[in-house]
Protein backbone atom coordinates (compact mmCIF):
# COMPACT_ATOMS: atom_id res chain seq x y z
CA UNK A 1 0.00 0.00 0.00
CA UNK A 2 1.08 3.32 -0.71
CA UNK A 3 2.45 5.89 1.52
CA UNK A 4 1.63 8.60 -0.69
CA UNK A 5 -1.01 10.69 0.39
CA UNK A 6 -4.56 11.16 -1.71
CA UNK A 7 -7.23 13.51 -2.28
CA UNK A 8 -10.46 11.70 -3.65
CA UNK A 9 -11.74 12.24 -7.30
CA UNK A 10 -14.06 14.77 -6.32
CA UNK A 11 -11.66 16.99 -3.71
CA UNK A 12 -8.70 16.20 -6.27
CA UNK A 13 -9.98 18.35 -9.23
CA UNK A 14 -12.27 21.08 -7.62
CA UNK A 15 -11.06 23.68 -9.34
CA UNK A 16 -11.51 21.78 -12.62
CA UNK A 17 -15.01 21.21 -11.45
CA UNK A 18 -16.32 24.58 -10.55
CA UNK A 19 -14.72 25.89 -14.01
CA UNK A 20 -16.89 23.10 -15.20
CA UNK A 21 -20.14 24.41 -13.53
CA UNK A 22 -19.39 27.86 -14.43
CA UNK A 23 -19.17 26.78 -18.61
CA UNK A 24 -22.45 24.81 -17.73
CA UNK A 25 -24.37 27.07 -15.89
CA UNK A 26 -23.33 29.92 -18.68
CA UNK A 27 -24.66 27.62 -21.15
CA UNK A 28 -28.31 26.33 -19.62
CA UNK A 29 -28.92 30.07 -18.95
CA UNK A 30 -28.67 30.77 -22.69
CA UNK A 31 -30.50 28.02 -23.67
CA UNK A 32 -33.40 27.19 -21.39
CA UNK A 33 -33.60 30.65 -20.07
CA UNK A 34 -37.88 30.51 -19.36
CA UNK A 35 -36.63 27.63 -17.09
CA UNK A 36 -34.00 29.39 -15.98
CA UNK A 37 -35.94 32.16 -14.44
CA UNK A 38 -38.87 30.18 -13.25
CA UNK A 39 -36.45 29.03 -11.40
CA UNK A 40 -35.15 31.71 -9.71
CA UNK A 41 -38.98 32.59 -8.62
CA UNK A 42 -38.97 30.26 -6.58
CA UNK A 43 -38.66 32.05 -3.25
CA UNK A 44 -39.73 32.18 0.18
CA UNK A 45 -39.23 35.23 2.27
CA UNK A 46 -36.25 36.51 -0.58
CA UNK A 47 -34.87 32.62 -0.48
CA UNK A 48 -34.83 31.28 -3.34
CA UNK A 49 -35.83 27.03 -2.44
CA UNK A 50 -33.76 24.95 -4.68
CA UNK A 51 -30.47 26.65 -3.41
CA UNK A 52 -31.66 27.02 0.43
CA UNK A 53 -31.79 22.79 -0.52
CA UNK A 54 -28.27 22.70 -1.69
CA UNK A 55 -26.65 24.70 0.59
CA UNK A 56 -28.16 22.45 3.49
CA UNK A 57 -26.88 19.89 1.76
CA UNK A 58 -23.32 21.43 1.33
CA UNK A 59 -23.37 22.62 5.41
CA UNK A 60 -25.17 19.40 7.21
CA UNK A 61 -22.41 16.77 6.10
CA UNK A 62 -19.87 19.24 7.77
CA UNK A 63 -21.46 19.83 10.70
CA UNK A 64 -22.32 16.75 11.51
CA UNK A 65 -18.66 14.89 11.66
CA UNK A 66 -17.65 17.87 14.29
CA UNK A 67 -17.29 15.94 17.69
CA UNK A 68 -17.73 19.34 20.33
CA UNK A 69 -16.03 16.68 23.11
CA UNK A 70 -12.89 17.42 21.49
CA UNK A 71 -13.19 21.56 22.74
CA UNK A 72 -12.21 19.87 26.14
CA UNK A 73 -8.76 19.24 25.36
CA UNK A 74 -8.36 22.45 23.78
CA UNK A 75 -5.75 23.34 27.16
CA UNK A 76 -3.47 20.46 26.58
CA UNK A 77 -1.82 22.65 23.86
CA UNK A 78 -3.25 25.79 23.89
CA UNK A 79 -0.76 28.09 22.11
CA UNK A 80 -1.60 26.44 18.21
CA UNK A 81 -5.45 27.33 19.13
CA UNK A 82 -4.92 30.89 19.93
CA UNK A 83 -2.55 31.08 17.00
CA UNK A 84 -5.75 30.12 14.77
CA UNK A 85 -7.92 32.07 16.68
CA UNK A 86 -6.30 35.81 16.19
CA UNK A 87 -5.34 35.10 12.41
CA UNK A 88 -8.91 34.47 11.99
CA UNK A 89 -10.63 36.57 14.54
CA UNK A 90 -8.38 39.55 14.42
CA UNK A 91 -6.27 39.71 11.31
CA UNK A 92 -8.14 37.96 8.28
CA UNK A 93 -11.51 39.86 8.14
CA UNK A 94 -9.58 43.38 8.46
CA UNK A 95 -6.89 41.92 6.47
CA UNK A 96 -9.33 41.25 3.58
CA UNK A 97 -10.70 44.24 3.97
CA UNK A 98 -8.12 46.33 3.68
CA UNK A 99 -7.14 44.48 0.40
CA UNK A 100 -10.22 44.77 -1.00
CA UNK A 101 -10.39 48.38 -0.15
CA UNK A 102 -6.80 48.88 -2.04
CA UNK A 103 -8.04 46.91 -5.50
CA UNK A 104 -11.45 47.09 -6.12
CA UNK A 105 -11.50 50.53 -5.20
CA UNK A 106 -8.15 51.83 -6.01
CA UNK A 107 -6.42 49.87 -8.14
CA UNK A 108 -9.12 48.43 -10.20
CA UNK A 109 -11.77 51.40 -9.74
CA UNK A 110 -11.14 52.25 -13.76
CA UNK A 111 -12.08 48.62 -14.89
CA UNK A 112 -15.16 47.99 -12.63
CA UNK A 113 -17.14 51.33 -11.27
CA UNK A 114 -18.10 51.79 -8.28
CA UNK A 115 -20.95 49.72 -7.80
CA UNK A 116 -19.04 46.86 -8.75
CA UNK A 117 -16.58 47.81 -6.71
CA UNK A 118 -18.91 48.13 -3.44
CA UNK A 119 -20.39 44.57 -4.37
CA UNK A 120 -17.21 42.33 -5.26
CA UNK A 121 -15.82 44.13 -1.39
CA UNK A 122 -18.81 43.09 0.11
CA UNK A 123 -18.60 39.35 -1.33
CA UNK A 124 -14.65 38.90 0.09
CA UNK A 125 -15.10 40.60 3.08
CA UNK A 126 -18.23 38.18 3.88
CA UNK A 127 -15.65 35.31 2.19
CA UNK A 128 -12.90 36.31 4.93
CA UNK A 129 -15.08 35.96 8.04
CA UNK A 130 -16.31 32.54 7.36
CA UNK A 131 -12.91 30.83 8.16
CA UNK A 132 -12.15 27.13 7.92
CA UNK A 133 -14.18 24.33 6.44
CA UNK A 134 -14.37 20.45 6.08
CA UNK A 135 -11.58 20.58 3.40
CA UNK A 136 -9.32 21.77 6.28
CA UNK A 137 -9.28 18.05 6.97
CA UNK A 138 -8.21 17.12 3.33
CA UNK A 139 -5.22 19.51 4.44
CA UNK A 140 -4.59 18.45 7.46
CA UNK A 141 -4.00 15.16 6.53
CA UNK A 142 -1.95 15.96 3.09
CA UNK A 143 0.56 17.61 5.79
CA UNK A 144 0.89 14.93 8.29
CA UNK A 145 -1.39 17.45 10.83
CA UNK A 146 -2.48 16.22 14.13
CA UNK A 147 -6.08 14.85 13.32
CA UNK A 148 -7.14 15.41 16.82
CA UNK A 149 -6.22 18.92 17.58
CA UNK A 150 -7.04 20.14 13.94
CA UNK A 151 -10.60 18.83 15.27
CA UNK A 152 -10.36 21.08 17.64
CA UNK A 153 -9.50 23.67 15.84
CA UNK A 154 -12.25 23.19 13.57
CA UNK A 155 -14.65 23.10 16.45
CA UNK A 156 -13.42 26.13 18.70
CA UNK A 157 -13.99 28.14 14.91
CA UNK A 158 -17.40 26.65 14.63
CA UNK A 159 -18.26 28.33 18.07
CA UNK A 160 -16.47 31.60 17.40
CA UNK A 161 -18.36 31.88 14.34
CA UNK A 162 -21.68 31.28 16.48
CA UNK A 163 -21.02 35.00 17.82
CA UNK A 164 -18.52 36.69 15.68
CA UNK A 165 -19.30 36.34 11.96
CA UNK A 166 -22.70 38.48 11.89
CA UNK A 167 -21.36 41.57 14.27
CA UNK A 168 -17.81 41.24 12.31
CA UNK A 169 -19.71 41.36 8.55
CA UNK A 170 -21.82 44.33 9.97
CA UNK A 171 -18.53 46.22 11.05
CA UNK A 172 -16.49 45.63 7.97
CA UNK A 173 -19.20 46.16 5.60
CA UNK A 174 -20.57 49.73 7.41
CA UNK A 175 -17.02 50.99 7.70
CA UNK A 176 -17.19 50.68 3.78
CA UNK A 177 -20.43 52.31 3.42
CA UNK A 178 -22.38 48.74 2.12
CA UNK A 179 -25.85 48.78 3.19
CA UNK A 180 -26.82 45.62 5.00
CA UNK A 181 -30.14 44.52 6.18
CA UNK A 182 -29.61 43.55 9.86
CA UNK A 183 -32.97 40.83 9.80
CA UNK A 184 -31.36 39.15 6.72
CA UNK A 185 -27.90 39.11 7.96
CA UNK A 186 -29.12 37.25 11.46
CA UNK A 187 -31.60 35.24 9.35
CA UNK A 188 -28.75 34.02 7.37
CA UNK A 189 -26.63 32.84 10.24
CA UNK A 190 -29.29 31.15 11.99
CA UNK A 191 -30.44 29.44 8.53
CA UNK A 192 -26.84 28.32 7.33
CA UNK A 193 -25.19 28.10 11.42
CA UNK A 194 -27.37 27.54 13.85
CA UNK A 195 -29.67 25.43 12.17
CA UNK A 196 -27.54 23.13 10.31
CA UNK A 197 -25.10 23.15 13.61
CA UNK A 198 -27.71 21.55 15.89
CA UNK A 199 -28.80 19.02 13.69
CA UNK A 200 -25.57 17.53 12.97
CA UNK A 201 -24.58 17.81 16.81
CA UNK A 202 -27.79 16.26 17.30
CA UNK A 203 -27.98 14.02 14.69
CA UNK A 204 -24.24 12.52 15.86
CA UNK A 205 -25.18 12.00 19.69
CA UNK A 206 -28.17 9.95 18.40
CA UNK A 207 -26.42 7.95 16.41
CA UNK A 208 -23.35 7.34 18.12
CA UNK A 209 -25.45 6.16 20.98
CA UNK A 210 -27.87 4.27 18.75
CA UNK A 211 -26.12 2.53 16.41
CA UNK A 212 -22.18 2.75 17.55
CA UNK A 213 -19.11 4.52 16.34
CA UNK A 214 -17.98 2.23 13.83
CA UNK A 215 -22.25 2.52 11.84
CA UNK A 216 -22.16 5.86 12.28
CA UNK A 217 -18.40 6.46 10.58
CA UNK A 218 -18.77 3.66 8.21
CA UNK A 219 -22.77 3.60 6.96
CA UNK A 220 -23.60 7.54 7.91
CA UNK A 221 -20.54 9.26 7.25
CA UNK A 222 -18.99 7.77 4.68
CA UNK A 223 -22.26 7.86 2.36
CA UNK A 224 -22.31 11.59 3.20
CA UNK A 225 -18.77 12.49 1.65
CA UNK A 226 -19.36 13.53 -1.81
CA UNK A 227 -22.60 15.51 -0.74
CA UNK A 228 -20.64 18.87 0.05
CA UNK A 229 -18.97 19.16 -3.22
CA UNK A 230 -21.83 17.81 -5.23
CA UNK A 231 -24.40 20.28 -3.85
CA UNK A 232 -21.67 23.01 -3.70
CA UNK A 233 -21.47 22.34 -7.55
CA UNK A 234 -25.26 21.94 -8.22
CA UNK A 235 -25.67 25.49 -6.50
CA UNK A 236 -22.68 26.91 -8.82
CA UNK A 237 -24.07 25.64 -11.82
CA UNK A 238 -27.69 27.26 -10.78
CA UNK A 239 -25.45 30.61 -10.20
CA UNK A 240 -23.91 30.74 -13.00
CA UNK A 241 -27.24 29.59 -14.61
CA UNK A 242 -28.77 33.08 -13.18
CA UNK A 243 -25.32 35.11 -13.97
CA UNK A 244 -24.75 33.70 -17.43
CA UNK A 245 -25.17 37.00 -19.28
CA UNK A 246 -23.14 39.06 -16.21
CA UNK A 247 -20.22 36.15 -16.96
CA UNK A 248 -20.13 36.67 -20.57
CA UNK A 249 -19.99 40.12 -20.60
CA UNK A 250 -17.69 40.51 -17.44
CA UNK A 251 -15.28 37.61 -17.65
CA UNK A 252 -12.28 39.20 -16.75
CA UNK A 253 -13.79 40.57 -13.95
CA UNK A 254 -12.93 36.72 -12.52
CA UNK A 255 -9.41 37.61 -12.45
CA UNK A 256 -9.31 40.85 -11.16
CA UNK A 257 -11.47 39.74 -8.12
CA UNK A 258 -8.78 36.45 -7.65
CA UNK A 259 -6.33 39.06 -6.87
CA UNK A 260 -6.66 40.23 -3.22
CA UNK A 261 -8.09 36.94 -2.48
CA UNK A 262 -5.17 34.88 -3.49
CA UNK A 263 -3.06 37.42 -2.16
CA UNK A 264 -5.15 37.19 1.21
CA UNK A 265 -4.54 32.94 1.33
CA UNK A 266 -1.26 33.31 1.44
CA UNK A 267 -0.42 36.34 3.42
CA UNK A 268 -2.87 34.29 6.28
CA UNK A 269 -0.93 31.20 5.87
CA UNK A 270 2.55 32.95 6.23
CA UNK A 271 1.61 35.02 9.61
CA UNK A 272 0.21 31.59 10.98
CA UNK A 273 2.35 29.41 9.86
CA UNK A 274 5.84 32.07 11.21
CA UNK A 275 3.64 32.43 14.60
CA UNK A 276 3.97 28.68 15.19
CA UNK A 277 7.72 28.24 14.29
CA UNK A 278 8.36 31.34 16.54
CA UNK A 279 6.51 29.87 19.10
CA UNK A 280 8.13 26.83 19.07
CA UNK A 281 4.25 25.14 17.96
CA UNK A 282 5.05 21.34 16.48
CA UNK A 283 4.71 21.14 12.73
CA UNK A 284 2.49 18.49 13.34
CA UNK A 285 0.14 21.47 14.66
CA UNK A 286 1.44 24.67 12.92
CA UNK A 287 0.71 23.14 8.99
CA UNK A 288 -2.95 23.20 9.62
CA UNK A 289 -3.11 25.90 11.64
CA UNK A 290 -1.47 27.18 8.38
CA UNK A 291 -4.34 25.95 6.30
CA UNK A 292 -7.27 27.00 8.88
CA UNK A 293 -5.92 30.25 8.91
CA UNK A 294 -6.05 30.16 5.06
CA UNK A 295 -8.84 28.49 3.79
CA UNK A 296 -12.64 30.10 4.39
CA UNK A 297 -15.85 28.29 4.97
CA UNK A 298 -16.73 29.39 1.60
CA UNK A 299 -20.63 27.47 1.33
CA UNK A 300 -21.62 29.94 4.03
CA UNK A 301 -20.25 32.31 2.58
CA UNK A 302 -21.72 32.04 -0.63
CA UNK A 303 -25.30 31.29 0.84
CA UNK A 304 -24.97 34.83 2.95
CA UNK A 305 -24.33 36.48 0.18
CA UNK A 306 -27.53 34.33 -1.88
CA UNK A 307 -29.36 35.91 0.79
CA UNK A 308 -28.40 39.16 1.25
CA UNK A 309 -27.22 40.57 -2.32
CA UNK A 310 -29.32 38.33 -4.57
CA UNK A 311 -28.02 35.67 -6.94
CA UNK A 312 -26.87 37.53 -9.90
CA UNK A 313 -24.80 40.03 -7.24
CA UNK A 314 -21.17 40.90 -7.72
CA UNK A 315 -20.72 39.75 -4.00
CA UNK A 316 -22.23 36.39 -4.67
CA UNK A 317 -19.51 36.17 -7.69
CA UNK A 318 -16.57 37.21 -5.21
CA UNK A 319 -17.45 34.10 -3.01
CA UNK A 320 -17.79 32.14 -6.07
CA UNK A 321 -14.16 33.03 -7.25
CA UNK A 322 -13.18 31.93 -3.87
CA UNK A 323 -14.13 28.14 -4.11
CA UNK A 324 -12.11 28.39 -7.48
CA UNK A 325 -9.20 29.86 -6.34
CA UNK A 326 -9.30 27.57 -2.56
CA UNK A 327 -7.98 24.18 -3.93
CA UNK A 328 -4.33 25.10 -6.25
CA UNK A 329 -3.62 27.64 -4.08
CA UNK A 330 -3.86 25.44 -0.81
CA UNK A 331 -2.04 22.96 -2.70
CA UNK A 332 0.36 25.07 -2.96
CA UNK A 333 0.61 25.46 1.00
CA UNK A 334 0.70 22.00 1.55
CA UNK A 335 3.55 21.91 -0.46
CA UNK A 336 5.42 24.69 1.09
CA UNK A 337 4.29 23.14 4.45
CA UNK A 338 5.78 19.79 3.37
CA UNK A 339 8.97 20.96 1.84
CA UNK A 340 10.06 23.04 5.13
CA UNK A 341 9.26 20.15 8.10
CA UNK A 342 13.03 20.67 9.16
CA UNK A 343 12.48 23.83 10.48
CA UNK A 344 10.45 23.09 13.44
CA UNK A 345 12.99 20.20 14.35
CA UNK A 346 14.46 16.91 13.98
CA UNK A 347 11.12 14.93 15.32
CA UNK A 348 9.46 16.62 12.31
CA UNK A 349 11.15 14.62 9.53
CA UNK A 350 10.03 11.60 10.36
CA UNK A 351 6.29 12.54 11.36
CA UNK A 352 5.67 11.00 8.52
CA UNK A 353 5.94 10.71 4.62
CA UNK A 354 5.83 14.07 2.82
CA UNK A 355 3.11 14.58 -0.10
CA UNK A 356 4.35 17.19 -3.06
CA UNK A 357 1.64 18.80 -5.15
CA UNK A 358 2.57 16.61 -8.03
CA UNK A 359 2.27 14.02 -6.28
CA UNK A 360 -1.16 14.86 -5.62
CA UNK A 361 -1.53 15.81 -9.22
CA UNK A 362 -0.58 13.14 -10.46
CA UNK A 363 -2.51 10.33 -8.55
Amino acid sequence: MSDTKRLNFFERYLSLWVGACIVAGVILGKLFPEAVGALSKLEVSHVNLPIAVLIWLMIYPMMVKIDFSAVRKVGDKPKGLFITLFVNWIVKPFSMAFLGWLFFKHVFIGLLGAQLANEYMAGVIILAAAPCTAMVFVWSYLTDGDPAYTLVQVAINDLVMLALFAPIIMLLLGVSDIVVPKDVLFMSVFLYIVIPLAAGYFTRRYLLSAKGEKWFNESFLAPLKPVTIIALLATLVIIFAFQGEVILGNWFNIVLIAVPITIQVYFNASLAYGLAKWLKVPHAIAAPGALIGASNFFELAVAVTISLFGLQSGATLATVVGVLVEVPVMLSVCDFCNSTRHWFGPESRVAGPKTTHNQVKGV
